[in-house]
Order: C-alpha cells, then structure tokens, then sequence
C-alpha cells in the first residue's frame, strides 16, 4: 500500500471513532436529561425572581414540623371485604358474662380466712378464766407472739375469782397453766391456812427486752409473752404471803416451790441470781429433750435478834491445833507442871493423906467437899517473856 492509501485509511480511522464517541456523548446526555427532575427546571425558569435573592436565602425561616407531619402516610382504608365492627355491648351485659366475673375475681384479692380459735382456746372457757383475747402482737426482734390473751381473773371451782393485780398479757398456753396451778395447788394450801385465796401479785407479765433487761441481751421469755413474775398472794382475811419473805413459814414456801416446779419449764428465785431476789420467775420455755430448771433457795428465817457475843465452843467441836513451842518454852513449861501439884488441900496442911481415908471409906462415903482438879492454864507470861527475850 503506498502512502496516500495509508494517509486516507487514517482519516477514515479517526473520523469514524470520533462519530462514535460523540454518539456516546450524545445518549449520555440524553439519559441524564431524562432522569432529572422535571419541577426544579421549570421552576427556575418560571422563577423571575431577581439574582440578588440567592444572597438572603440562608436568612429564610426554616419550615416547621407541620411540613414533616402532613408527609406522614395516612393509614389504609378499610378493606370492603373486612367484617363489620361488632357494636358495644351495654355495661349490664359485660358485668353479667362469666368471663368478666372471672377476670374480677382475679383481680380483686381474696378476702382473709377467718382464724380458727386454738384448742386452748377452746378450753380456756369463762367457767376456767376471765381472759379475753387479744390480737396477735408483732414487735421488733422478734417479740410479740400468737393466741394471747389478757388474764384478769381466775375462777375457782366454787365460782369465786382469784384476781390477777394488773392483768397480764400472756400466751393462751401460759394463761392456762397458771389458772391450773392456782385451781389446784394454790387454793388447797391456802384452806389448810384457815383461808382462800383472794388476789395474785403480778410483778411483770409481756415486756419486750432482753434478759434480765440487759441491752443486747437474748429475747426473754416476757417479750414473748410466755412468762409472768410473781411476788405474793392475797388471802381473803387480808394476809399476805411474800414468796421471798424468810419470816413466811419454810414449810409453805417449800410447798409452793414444789408445786411451781411440777408445772413450769423455768422456776427462778432467790439464789438463782441477783435479778430474782425479790421475785419468782415462772415461764414455759421449750429446751430440748424436755429439759427444766428450778433455781430457788428457800432461806431459814433470820433470828429475831442478832446475838451480841461470839456463840460458845460446842463441846463435840474438834481441838484446836496449838502452835509448836520453841525449846525454852517447853523446858519452862515442864519446870512448871512438875512444881504444880495436882493434890487436895489437905496434903498442903501438912496432914497425913491416909488419915483421914479410914473413916471415909468406913462409912462407904465418898468426901463431898473435894475439890476437882485444876484446870492447866496457857503459860502466857513465859510466851510474852520468852517473845521479849
């Protein structure tokens, strides 16, 4: 090929490659043109607005939210196929379906069962005790208890009442045994006195403390109601019997520690401790293996005057063990004892002592006017010597 074929083929080369690359121009262009939004170009050309209001446009308020809420779709409508709403059924129906009766009882909580009174309860009847119930007692630290009562009397079996002076707060089981105590123990001492019983003292009953009110101590048995303090008893021809008064009989206060002790778990009196001295604590305290405890010194009664001299030696009294004498003191004492002579008077007078033994012995009686023998007296002038020397 010579060159102007060579030079005309490249014509023909670049203009057919420039035809197809202004065709791609071109259907580029046309696409765009075609996905651009029609409204912002005819609104900037029906826009006549002057070229200096760009400059302000950034000072224009910016649209509220009423734009964004009217862009909010609305809901679909109602489908014409859908069923229609069933009206509202009147309020006498609703309450009336079982359906809402038994939503209504799920909501509103049941009402609390009535408690059953206790078999002591039960047993504790007006012919036994005047001890109303009380409600149920909930303290802190665990006080308080169950099933208690307010013990103000005891009736006897002639219907007479042993009064409760102040009225204790006990548990129904504590109450009951008290009531049996006095029923049964009590009231046949006291006919034996020539009496009855009238009146009981009551010293403490419920408290919420510690033992023995000690801060920090563990729970009493008065802060759960399951333990009362008695002083004395009243008898009806006015006597008062002190369990703690040692001029009381020890018969009688031994009869009743006896008694409290058959009936009560815990027994404390004078002896126990110092907190009981004037008391006697009784209470039904639980311990494993059913144990007890029963703590009381009955104490003999004082005398009625105090003795003003030391009592004399009683002669079974052992001897008294006498100190070891130094040597010089035995040797002044043996000079002694053998300078001491242990013969009547007669002997001294310088009388035979055979002369006068005839007629004594003659007679067969024996010399009334003998004198006994001399009792040896400590040699306390040679120990004083002997320690000065």
């Amino acid at each position: 090929m010579n060159f102007t074929a060579q030079k005309a083929s490249r014509k023909w080369a670049n203009g057919a490659f420039g035809r197809i690359a202004a065709a791609m121009v071109t259907a580029a262009a046309a696409a765009l043109l075609i996905g651009m939004p029609v409204e912002p170009a005819w609104a900037a050309k029906t826009s006549r607005a002057a070229p200096w209001d760009d400059l302000f446009k950034h000072l224009e308020p910016r649209p509220r939210a009423k734009a964004r809420r009217a862009a909010v779709p609305l809901p679909k409508p109602r489908p014409a196929e859908a069923p229609s709403a069933k009206p509202e059924e009147p309020a006498e129906k609703k309450q009336a379906s079982p359906e809402n009766d038994k939503a209504r009882q799920q909501a509103t909580p049941a009402p609390e069962p009535t408690p059953q009174p206790s078999a002591c309860r039960l047993a504790l009847t007006d012919e036994v005790a005047i001890a109303p119930s009380i409600p149920d007692i909930r303290g802190a630290n665990g006080c308080g208890g169950e099933d208690l009562v307010r013990l103000e009397a005891i009736v006897l079996p002639d219907k007479r009442r042993v009064s409760v002076k102040p009225a204790a707060i006990l548990r129904c089981t504590m109450a009951s045994a008290l009531a049996e105590w006095i029923r049964k123990d009590i009231v046949p001492l006291a006919e034996r006195l020539g009496s009855s019983v009238s009146d009981l003292d009551n010293f403490d009953s419920f408290e919420c403390r510690g033992r023995n009110r000690i801060v920090g101590a563990k729970l009493s048995e008065h802060g759960r109601a399951n333990a009362l303090d008695v002083r004395a008893f009243k008898l009806a021809d006015g006597t008062s019997i002190s369990l703690t008064d040692r001029t009381v009989p020890r018969q009688l206060r031994e009869a009743v520690l006896h008694s409290m002790c058959a009936r009560f778990s815990t027994v404390l009196g004078p002896g126990s401790d110092w907190y009981h001295e004037d008391h006697i604590h009784l209470d039904l305290m639980e311990r494993r293996g059913n144990y007890r405890i029963c703590q009381w010194d009955v104490w003999d009664p004082l005398p009625q005057r105090a003795p003003l001299l030391p009592a004399e030696r009683p002669e079974e009294a052992p001897p008294r063990e006498v100190a070891a004498k130094p040597d010089a003191a035995k040797s002044d004492d043996a000079k002694s004892d053998a300078n001491r002579s242990d013969k009547p008077d007669a002997n001294k007078s310088g009388a035979k002592p055979d002369a006068a033994k005839p007629d004594a012995e003659s007679n067969g009686e024996k010399s009334e006017k003998a004198e006994p023998a001399r009792e040896e007296k400590p040699a306390t002038k040679k120990r004083r010597k002997n320690r000065r020397s």
